[in-house]
């Protein structure tokens, strides 16, 4: 498996998740926000075993993925430098359902998960705000979006965004702390400096997770850590 991050992840979390394969480490140059131009849930969807990547995504990455994965498609559009354009690719994909701001999703991903159920939320950066996990269980740190899942009858765990950190805002987001592989949950940063970690770490471990804690200290929205 492969680990696309952002390059100013910590040294000591790159090293960890070598550990696991290979880490591609991202950054862009002006062609967004500077603040979120490192975030790869901005430029990438996941979906499954294939990645949907922005148009204007720098090709050395694309070649570089490539490599990696033969599922590795183009997006019909480009990444904007603000919201809602740089929100596009920001979507959650689960077996089951896509869950996003169905104005702004880019049209490949939407017909790549046709079969799949849309649930359609107000909020754009889904992916930031949304971890999906498995038994169509989440966590989020979006008050929209957890009233909208538990009225399709799904577990979600709302826990505030106050405590994460991202440089330039006030605060970042849980999910974009986060990445899931199997029975693994990544995170940038230690539950022990977050003040809901006890009931994360509860959510968790009753799903039958795996916690790896790559750094110790505040959680850190990196902009998500994308796994495939």
């Amino acid at each position: 498996m492969f680990f696309i991050v952002n390059k100013n992840i910590p040294a000591a979390a790159q090293n960890i998740l070598t550990g696991y394969g290979e880490v591609i480490l991202f950054e862009t140059d002006g062609i967004t926000d500077n603040e979120i131009s490192n975030h790869p849930d901005i430029f990438f969807c996941v979906i499954g075993n294939k990645i949907v990547c922005a148009q204007n995504t720098p090709k050395k990455y694309i070649e570089r993925l490539n490599k990696f994965s033969s599922n590795c498609t183009a997006g019909n559009s480009d990444v904007g430098y603000d919201y809602p354009a740089n929100a596009k690719y920001n979507a959650v994909i689960t077996d089951r359902y896509i869950i996003h701001n169905k104005e702004i999703t880019d049209e490949a991903i939407l017909q790549s998960v046709s079969d799949k159920k849309f649930i359609n939320v107000k909020q754009g950066y889904t992916r930031c705000n949304l971890l999906p996990l498995k038994n169509d269980c989440f966590i989020t740190s979006d008050r929209g979006i957890e009233n909208i899942l538990k009225q399709e009858g799904l577990s979600c765990l709302y826990v505030s965004p106050k405590e994460v950190l991202l440089p330039g805002f006030k605060h970042g987001f849980f999910g974009g702390a986060c990445g899931v592989f199997d029975n693994s949950v990544f995170i940038l940063g230690s539950l022990n400096y977050f003040s809901e970690g006890n009931a994360v770490k509860n959510y968790l471990t009753g799903l039958g997770y795996e916690l790896c804690e790559l750094v110790d200290g505040k959680l850190f929205d990196g902009g998500s850590i994308l796994i495939v």
